[in-house]
């Protein structure tokens, strides 16, 4: 909204809060003037603590040039004299680092801090759910608390899909549709890109011919800034490349929020089903893609739980500090996992490893495959560099010379 109803709806929100002694007395500022909102705020703050939340800031600074400098001489010259502990909030993560920076008129005057979701042991411990039900559980809410309120404790993930397609307005469908339109209100070049990565286009070159129009591919020169500012500023993507003695490419994009990467998979299109009144449909379709969809998003958390295992030296190879993935340009042979001495260009490859979540254990010709994928990798040694595998349904007994064999109980303990 423009300044003139920003600052309305601040002094009438203020007027409703319990921080002004007498809510009469605070007065309606109809001028659009941040540094007048300001004094009324003084006004209205007492003597005991207490704490004052400013939310969408983005917003705020994206409407008003003079809200960074109102702010700073606001606080400078009466706020902070008050026991007032102010909160500014916003999701927009490089808008809300930019106004503490140094250019800026409130650099040294506030902490930043990102709030993340819940982990997978948060979630896990929040729903009561233990095992592989605890990692899904992780992969289809991202760890938002606005989706695990929604979830009764116990229920396993494919019921509580269930019961949401039952309902078109779901916090599981709803809160990423309402990040998606927050964050990316018009169907713009960077919505297509977002779309693309979260359809399973993961290259450069196929998000361009993705989220291309009737012109052909998106051009590298207008899709390589939106890469990066959705990799770097916006952080709604995240970008991996493969680990090796050798620098390698291509560099594989996927959407960093598990809920989000779910929703634009398949949740969105089953919520489409459900507003028909087809939640037979709805959830059909989830069932149907999930174990492609849960088996491609589950390996960066695996590899963020042997990351974290590797840091703590509870790995067979006390020298591994980086897990990632490697891959050609071919995609011919992608190796799930790999374990290095430093990322991204290693010195030492230390292990090479496999990510099995499916209904069945990993058997004799898992391993034949994972042996003959490892063994080019660059640096990695078939004589003297180990074998990793996680598997959501265990090992077969025959299966010998692995390294490191996990579970789901394993990732979730790391």
């Amino acid at each position: 909204m423009p300044p003139v109803e920003a600052v309305a709806e601040f002094c009438a929100e203020l007027r409703e809060s319990c921080l002004p002694a007498d809510p009469e007395q605070v007065v309606g500022v109809t001028s659009g003037s941040w540094p007048e909102a300001f004094r009324v705020l003084h006004a209205a703050i007492p003597a005991t603590p207490s704490i004052v939340v400013v939310d969408e800031m983005p917003w705020l600074t994206e409407q008003d040039d003079l809200f960074d400098g109102a702010l700073q001489k606001a606080w400078d010259r009466f706020l902070s004299t008050k026991p007032v502990f102010l909160l500014l909030l916003g999701s927009d993560l490089h808008t809300m680092e930019r106004l503490t920076a140094y250019d800026r008129p409130f650099y040294g005057r506030a902490d930043t801090m990102a709030l993340d979701p819940l982990d997978p042991a948060e979630t896990a411990g929040a729903l009561g759910l233990t095992g592989g039900d605890a990692v899904e559980a992780y992969l289809a809410s991202g760890g938002l608390p606005g989706v695990l309120r929604a979830w009764p404790h116990g229920t396993p993930p494919m019921e509580f899909i269930r019961q949401e397609c039952e309902d078109p307005a779901s916090a599981l469908f709803g809160v990423p549709e309402s990040v998606l339109l927050a964050e990316f209100p018009s169907p713009d070049q960077a919505r297509r890109v977002l779309e693309a990565v979260g359809g399973g286009d993961r290259t450069h070159a196929a998000i361009a011919a993705t989220a291309g129009g009737r012109e052909g591919p998106l051009q590298s020169g207008s899709l390589s800034p939106l890469l990066r500012r959705l990799t770097g500023e916006k952080r709604v993507l995240a970008m991996d490349e493969p680990l090796s003695v050798q620098p390698g490419k291509p560099a594989l994009y996927r959407i960093r929020d598990h809920n989000l990467r779910m929703y634009l998979g398949v949740l969105r299109a089953a919520a489409e089903h459900s507003r028909r009144g087809r939640p037979d449909l709805a959830f059909r379709l989830v069932r149907r893609r999930w174990a492609s969809l849960r088996g491609r998003a589950v390996e960066p958390v695996i590899r963020q739980a042997l990351d974290m295992a590797a840091t703590a030296g509870e790995l067979p190879w006390p020298d591994a500090e980086a897990v990632g993935g490697w891959w050609n340009r071919r995609f011919s042979p992608e190796v799930d996992l790999v374990g290095a001495d430093r990322a991204p260009v290693a010195r030492r490859v230390l292990f090479a490893g496999s990510v099995k979540w499916l209904g069945t254990p990993f058997d004799g010709h898992d391993l034949a495959a994972l042996r003959r994928d490892a063994a080019q990798v660059p640096g990695f040694d078939p004589e003297t560099g180990g074998l990793a595998v996680v598997s959501l349904s265990g090992i077969r007994p025959d299966v010998e010379g692995v390294g490191l064999a996990w579970n789901a109980d394993d990732v979730m303990a790391a």
